[in-house]
């Protein structure tokens, strides 16, 4: 299907909802939820963007079930197809889907000049990751069966290597080559979780959590930590696991989860910091006694829940941080996403006992005022901006 959405500005907000995609104009209007003319649609999500274009990826999955059997994820269950998706014209092109070694896959990251792209499969309940041409053609494995599940995959800025953690034996970092060669082992230890390495805007650092996963299997908490690319100069830039982690929120009619990364400041200078209050806990608690077959493994118990979250702005490298929410009982902040020039983010804001809802504000925290509460007020999360440059306006 293509749809024309002229009225959408120069930086617009991206969001889940429902399992629909949401686009947003930072100042509330042109909201709109994207449409595909697809069979047996079951959801949509977004990806990485484009680099060079108003474009990003969008994955569909078709109607199926993902079930256990024997604690292990069947195969072959759903069809994930992804897309190239033009913001401003409605109009889309299927990738990846030359030659495809699973069903489950997804795109990782997009190269610059945008013909080669990283794909991640999932084969034989592991995923691996994959280089290849934008349509799928010429793929080139990167990582094995052996090394485990490989993700949180993050590009260089200058688009030549890229970081990655895998799952096997334990969660670790590395760094590597977009083709596969120069592979480094940055962080890995067997009695921490690290996860989700994200570069700095210089190409100098990476940031990322490290959750003390043996006295938390729910994974709620963390520390962030920053490291060179090379895995020299490890340093741990907060303390006592308060950086919420593996978000639990919402109600059981409206539940959500998911994981809540660092990202870096445009200009480089800050981590973004979601801070627990301390003593804090959810409405969803963790069942360690039960499978945990759908990465949600908890009871909802609003009357045990706690404090809450804020967002804070951290220098990881004088440890000063800036409080941009205020704590509020009951109430969590999280996933803080920047607008490309630093002067403001959107966030999620969910309330216990309540769907969730996307924010924005200023970079000083300022002017907090709410944006949407999602398709038939369902709840919203995982914001993002989106560039749609004036020279390619042709609608």
């Amino acid at each position: 299907m293509k749809t024309s959405y002229p009225g959408l500005q120069e930086d617009v907000v991206i969001f889940s909802s429902a399992g629909q995609i949401g686009v947003i104009n930072p100042d509330g209007s042109e909201l709109h939820y994207l449409q595909f003319d697809l069979p047996n649609l079951r959801h949509c999500a977004f990806g990485v963007p484009f680099p060079d274009s108003p474009c990003l990826v969008l994955h569909t999955h078709t109607k199926g079930e993902m079930r256990f059997e024997d604690g292990v994820l069947k195969e072959n269950t759903i069809l994930v197809r992804m897309w190239r998706y033009h913001l401003l014209t409605g109009e889309s092109t299927e990738i990846a889907c030359r030659n495809r070694p699973s069903n489950y896959m997804g795109v990782q990251g997009v190269l610059p000049g945008e013909q080669k792209i990283i794909t991640s499969a999932l084969i034989k309940n592991r995923e691996s990751l994959f280089y290849c041409n934008l349509d799928g053609s010429d793929r080139k494995p990167l990582t094995t069966y052996e090394d485990g599940y490989a993700y949180g995959t993050s590009l260089s800025p200058d688009g030549k290597r890229i970081a990655f953690h895998i799952t096997f034996p334990y969660y670790r970092i590395w760094t590597m080559d977009v083709d596969g060669k120069n592979r480094t082992t940055i962080a890995d230890h067997p009695d921490h979780l690290y996860f989700m390495p994200v570069w700095s805007p210089d190409g100098q650092w990476l940031a990322f959590q490290d959750c003390h996963y043996r006295t938390d299997p729910g994974h709620d908490w963390a520390d962030l930590c920053i490291v060179k690319p090379d895995g020299s100069e490890m340093r741990v830039v907060t303390h006592g696991q308060r950086h919420w982690f593996g978000t639990s929120y919402g109600t059981p009619q409206s539940r959500g989860g998911g994981s809540n990364t660092t990202q870096w400041s445009p200009d480089g200078k800050t981590l973004t910091y979601t801070r627990k209050t301390p003593g804090a806990r959810t409405a969803w608690v963790y069942a360690e006694d039960r499978l945990d077959s759908d990465h949600f493994n908890r009871d909802y118990k609003p009357e045990q829940a706690r404090g809450g979250s804020q967002i804070c702005l951290l220098n990881p490298f004088t440890s000063e941080e800036t409080e941009l929410t205020s704590p509020q009982e009951g109430v969590w902040d999280f996933r803080p996403a920047w607008c490309r020039d630093g002067k403001r983010l959107t966030f999620t804001r969910a309330r216990v006992g309540e769907p969730s809802e996307i924010w924005i504000m200023e970079a000083d925290g300022s002017n907090q005022r709410f944006l949407t509460g999602g398709i038939h007020g369902k709840g919203a999360d995982f914001s993002r901006w989106i560039h749609l440059p004036n020279a390619v306006r042709t609608v």
